[in-house]
């Protein structure tokens, strides 16, 4: 997950325009497309986009649309998502799955957090589940526990609003395994203690 100084993962206003909100593409150049990315972004990157056998992620992280799904929306990356698994959607409003190119196939949950994240690891097996994003499902998977390792990628600016990452966490329960540094981010890779 990456964040600002300031704890944000999203600057303010986030729209169809700023997915990210305004400035918030500053905490996540590293890994997209920003020209000075040095071998420790790559490898961050790296960590970021290991395959997993299934992907947990908010409504906010799928796309731009609020409230009843009255538009048809597939997601952000295009016809081939970088998932190439099954992915469970946080969301209120009901919806029939969207199967993509290469093996992403979208679901939708309304069950809530522990509902997507039992699809997820049932669905996964032993291959793993990853807490795609954004902040709040973060949030929601560091409460339940349910993390076993957790990647902080900190970027030196302040965003000073938005989307933070640890409002109602109290207890972080990690330690650094392993930390690497660019000039872009700093990227700690933390296992659960104990």
């Amino acid at each position: 997950m990456s964040v600002s100084l300031d704890g944000f993962v999203a600057g303010p206003d986030q729209s169809r325009d700023d997915p990210l909100g305004k400035r918030g593409r500053e905490v996540h150049g590293w890994h997209i497309g920003d020209p000075r990315a040095t071998e420790a972004d790559k490898i961050a990157a790296e960590w970021l986009m290991r395959p997993r056998g299934a992907y947990v992620m908010g409504r906010n992280m799928f796309g731009p649309i609020r409230g009843d799904w009255d538009e048809e929306w597939n997601g952000w990356w295009g016809p081939e998502p970088p998932y190439h698994a099954p992915v469970f959607v946080l969301t209120h409003h009901d919806r029939d799955p969207v199967e993509m190119e290469g093996g992403t196939t979208f679901h939708f949950v309304t069950g809530g957090f522990d509902a997507a994240y039992a699809a997820a690891r049932e669905t996964a097996g032993e291959s793993g589940v990853d807490i795609a994003g954004g902040a709040s499902t973060v949030r929601q998977a560091l409460q339940a526990g349910v993390i076993d390792e957790f990647t902080l990628d900190v970027v030196p600016v302040l965003l000073g609003s938005g989307e933070r990452i640890f409002d109602g966490v109290e207890s972080f329960g990690f330690e650094p395994a392993e930390v690497l540094h660019s000039p872009l981010a700093t990227h700690i890779r933390y296992l659960r203690v104990g």
